[in-house]
């Protein structure tokens, strides 16, 4: 199936909508009748996905407002340091992982300018496609419950980031009208409700196939309604959203782990919801492609941005104990351990062949600072057709919003919090089973497995407090370096714990973490952008302990 090529082909303003307006200066202006019409809805409408990779402007540094989060779901919790040149270089990160983020960082900008900029464009083709007869109806309720979808999901990012956000509808089509919206307008309850609607909308509406690649369908907002639950400890609807999804049967789990993750799969039978990336599209200097990942390997001359660098702690979660099942106990990994096989295909560890370049055999940027291991599982090869070898070194590879197995994790999570213990176990067991039936990363002569691997799935759980500790092990496994590991920490109310603890036992080996440390009740959100908070004049509050 195609995907969506998100290329400018039109900039659709108002005139009223000026650099204050989430700093978007209008490109051109259009007459009432050139914008009605039938072509210029589809360009606003691709206009709204557009934004979904980070890249909002003309910048380059869509690594800092990216789709994945690597930024703000990795580097801020236990999976990951900031890596690249030493803690001078983009400072700002280093400043978000060790927790000392204040409303002026840029990231933190420029990522509520990138989610409030496609909220600004999906509202503007709602309201084009509300205006005018000049489409199919059907057609038109179709592409508004895509951009209810939209809405809905760069709502939702703003929401797990920031904590109480400003709720933004069609009815604010001026700047003037969106400075006047307050983030204490709506209760955070009302603001969940609000994000709700918008999937509930979508799905009533949405096609369940697409023919192209990147539209959201009608499963796919259910699932997304799955994870609002999951978010909101909402387990029974949880779990019933999630089994719709599940026995649809649109979605199973790709065979081999680390096929998940390969161009030619990224929108494979996992996938339920992805960022379209692209290169040699025809895009301004191949924005479609993974922008917002550009300072990872293999950005620049091959692994020397350096940056996403995998914790000792990430690594020693890895390991697995005579029954194949995690240890929970932050060892130092040792040669002859048992190892999840999930480790060779997340991270690269020194004399382990990566990708389809031999042996991981050099020395990443800064080892002194961020120890010896190298991000892998998002990783394209230089070798690859997929990978742009010229600057912005991007690739085509997908970023995944939700996966199949996701599905399968927040199902087993909403069982467990219902006391259904058995249940739990099946989910979190098909992860594992895939995990186990996969392709193990082998020696570079081909002679046998690179490590030694052993997994196996859990046969019981002695009670609640067990299951939700494997369960939130197995998402810590499946999904590392994917951008969700900070946000589940703070769901689960166990951020400040885990943290400090983290930043106590690390500092030992990461000098750069010395100073870290989280604080309750704070640190569980990022700060406001202070220029937002200085053009709404008033109108927005300021999240706790930040002023």
């Amino acid at each position: 199936m195609k995907k969506i090529l998100y290329i400018f082909l039109l900039s659709l303003v108002f005139a009223s909508c000026s650099e204050d307006f989430l700093k978007e200066s209008p490109v051109g202006e259009l007459t009432s009748e050139q914008i009605l019409t039938a072509d210029n809805f589809e360009s606003a409408v691709v206009s709204a996905y557009a934004v979904l990779n980070g890249q909002f402007d003309e910048a380059s540094n869509a690594f800092n407002s990216p789709a994945s989060n690597w930024n703000f779901g990795d580097v801020v919790s236990d999976d990951a340091y900031k890596g690249g040149g030493g803690t001078g270089d983009q400072n700002q990160i280093h400043l978000m992982e060790i927790f000392a983020t204040d409303p002026t960082v840029m990231d933190i900008e420029r990522k509520w300018l990138a989610l409030y900029e496609g909220i600004r464009r999906a509202n503007l083709a709602i309201r084009l496609l509300n205006e005018s007869a000049d489409i199919d109806a059907t057609l038109k309720a179709q592409r508004i419950a895509e951009m209810r979808f939209l809405r809905g999901h760069y709502h939702f990012e703003a929401k797990k980031i920031y904590g109480n956000i400003c709720w933004v509808d069609e009815t604010v089509d001026t700047k003037e009208k969106f400075y006047q919206v307050s983030n204490t307008d709506l209760t955070s309850d009302q603001q969940w409700s609000k994000i709700e609607e918008d999937f509930t909308a979508a799905y009533n509406v949405l096609p369940s196939s697409q023919e192209d690649a990147g539209r959201p369908t009608k499963m796919a907002a259910k699932a997304y309604l799955a994870k609002c639950y999951i978010f909101e400890e909402k387990w029974s609807e949880a779990a019933s959203a999630a089994t719709e999804v599940i026995t649809s049967g649109k979605y199973q789990l790709q065979p081999n782990f680390s096929d998940v993750f390969l161009p030619e799969n990224d929108n494979g039978q996992e996938i339920i919801f992805a960022v379209q990336q692209s290169i040699n599209d025809g895009s301004p200097s191949n924005y479609n492609g993974s922008i917002g990942d550009r300072l990872m390997p293999p950005g620049g001359p091959y692994a020397s941005y350096g940056f996403l660098r995998p914790s000792q702690d990430l690594v020693n979660a890895f390991r697995t104990n005579a029954s194949g099942l995690p240890t929970f106990d932050n060892v130092m990994v040792t040669e002859s351990d048992n190892l999840d096989p999930r480790i060779d295909h997340t991270l690269a560890r020194p004399g382990i062949p990566y990708l389809d370049l031999g042996l991981y055999d050099w020395t990443p940027r800064e080892a002194t600072v961020y120890g010896p291991y190298s991000p892998k599982k998002r990783m394209i090869s230089k070798n690859s057709p997929y990978f742009l070898t010229v600057w912005p070194y991007v690739s085509a590879l997908n970023y995944y919003i939700i996966r199949y197995a996701d599905l399968l994790l927040w199902k087993a999570e909403a069982e467990i919090q219902l006391g259904n213990l058995n249940e739990g176990m099946i989910y979190v067991n098909m992860v594992r089973e895939r995990a186990k039936n996969s392709q193990y990363v082998q020696k570079l002569d081909g002679s046998g497995d690179a490590a030694n691997y052993l997994i196996n799935t859990y046969t019981s759980f002695a009670d609640k407090t067990e299951a939700l500790n494997a369960l939130q092990m197995e998402r810590r496994l499946e999904f590392a370096q994917e951008g969700h590991r900070f946000f589940d920490l703070v769901r689960w109310g166990i951020a400040a714990d885990v943290m400090n603890s983290y930043f106590e036992s690390e500092k030992v080996l990461r000098s750069h973490l010395t100073n870290a440390h989280f604080i309750a009740g704070k640190n569980e959100y990022q700060p406001i952008p202070q220029s937002q908070m200085d053009l709404s004049q008033g109108n927005m509050e300021q999240n706790p302990n930040y002023n």
